[in-house]
């Protein structure tokens, strides 16, 4: 998919990754970008040649979703980017609490996809693109269930890709590592800029990477994982 001149959707756009993709998208000549969140009051982006649209947009409030529709009717790139992460594991964590993740970063995810899938297609064709992570893959134990919720929106990823397989729209996964985020704030574990990142995803995006590992621990472990999965999964279990 060529960037320049599209109008992309890019949730959780405040902060973190979500606001370097909005950077990106600028520089790879987005026409016009709806960068949303919960709270729009805190969106602090804006440029002379792209249009910047704040969009108050909560994930996980199904109602909300079905309005997209009328309010980002023209958008032909759809980056699912909002997520939240709770710690415990797999025999502590609350109820609550994997509830709340799987709410957002599993449910979230899916029926946004499924409202704005026709839009892309009605609007020429697109991309859909989710934003998951390497535990996808492999889990550490003290995100349970974080781990999960990702998993499942990865199964669901590709399940978005087989259903729109004759479609104008693409999908695409992003399995990121440690990225240097709020969201690891205080974790000692090399980090990824957000920034090398989000430009790392834009060019994938432009190259029909169906799966973009956007750094080099992303791209060294899934190398692993091709070849020794259960290795990888005994190294994250001890982390």
């Amino acid at each position: 998919m060529n960037i320049k001149n599209t109008v992309a959707f890019v949730t959780g756009s405040n902060r973190g990754i979500g606001k370097s993709l909005v950077e990106a998208l600028i520089h790879a000549g987005a026409k016009k970008i709806y960068a949303s969140a919960r709270d729009i009051s805190t969106i602090s982006i804006a440029h002379e040649k792209t249009e910047i649209v704040p969009l108050a947009c909560d994930i996980s409030d199904r109602d909300q979703l079905n309005e997209l529709t009328r309010d980002a009717s023209d958008v032909t790139l759809l980056i699912n980017n909002a997520g939240v992460l709770s710690a415990g594991n797999i025999l502590e964590i609350s109820p609550e609490k994997i509830e709340h993740d799987f709410e957002t970063n599993f449910f979230g995810t899916l029926f946004l996809s499924r409202v704005m899938a026709p839009v892309i297609e009605k609007n020429g064709g697109g991309s859909i693109v989710n934003i998951l992570t390497l535990l996808s893959f492999a889990s550490m134990p003290e995100l349970a269930a974080y781990n999960a919720s990702k998993a499942a929106a990865w199964s669901m990823t590709m399940s978005l890709r087989a259903s729109l397989a004759d479609s104008n729209v693409s999908v695409h996964s992003v399995f990121p590592g440690p990225v240097d985020t709020d969201m690891l704030d205080g974790v000692e574990i090399e980090k990824t800029p957000a920034s090398a990142v989000a430009e790392a995803i834009v060019k994938g995006i432009e190259d029909n990477e169906e799966d973009i590992f956007p750094d080099p621990m992303s791209k060294q472990v899934y190398s692993n994982w091709r070849e020794d999965h259960k290795g990888v999964e005994k190294m994250f279990a001890q982390m």
